[in-house]
């Protein structure tokens, strides 16, 4: 059950770690240098991919302490950005209608636009829960 200012999920995060030489669980808690450096070097040629498995706990908390909670979920919309974002699904969910369509109609801006959530997705939920 999640708490109050709970806004990323460790089994989410755990779940993304699998795919983790990409960077995904560094994205989604918010530390996309690292996830960048993890996605172009293989998650450190897998070292640094084995020792988040124990630093996933830690990212979490950073991550309930950084984000804001509010009534868009950041673990849906991560799951929806991973596995769907090249669709604009997660915009769609954000109630980004235009972009989202955008996105569907062009495979996320040809891709760019998909890379630029997975830097900035964290921020742009933070925003819009924080305008309520």
């Amino acid at each position: 059950m999640a708490q109050e200012g709970d806004t990323h999920s460790k089994l989410v995060g755990y779940a993304l770690w699998i795919f983790g030489f990409t960077g995904s669980h560094r994205f989604y808690y918010g530390k996309p240098v690292t996830g960048t450096i993890w996605f172009f070097t293989l998650g450190l040629l897998g070292i640094g991919w084995l020792i988040d498995l124990f630093l996933i706990p830690s990212m979490d908390r950073q991550a309930d302490i950084r984000f804001r909670p509010g009534p868009v979920n950041y673990s849906i919309a991560w799951v929806l950005l991973t596995f769907l974002g090249l669709f604009g699904i997660h915009r769609m969910y954000m109630g980004k209608w235009f972009t989202g369509l955008l996105y569907l109609v062009t495979l996320g801006l040809f891709g760019i636009g998909y890379l630029y959530d997975y830097w900035t997705l964290n921020d742009q939920i933070a925003i819009k829960n924080g305008s309520r």
